[in-house]
């Protein structure tokens, strides 16, 4: 029986998914953090110009 049958494919794949979900959660919830901080910056900044 070689290395390659189908439920150490299955078992990779699973693996590498989940992997990568995780990098893209991690990116939109980096996306998500600086557009609120952008957005209080933003208030700050109109608040001090009045």
């Amino acid at each position: 029986m070689g290395r390659n049958n189908e439920r150490n494919i299955k078992k990779h794949n699973d693996k590498l998914h989940k992997a990568q979900d995780k990098v893209k959660q991690a990116q939109i919830l980096r996306k998500e953090k600086l557009k609120q901080i952008t957005k209080k910056f933003n208030e700050n900044k109109t608040s001090e110009e009045i």
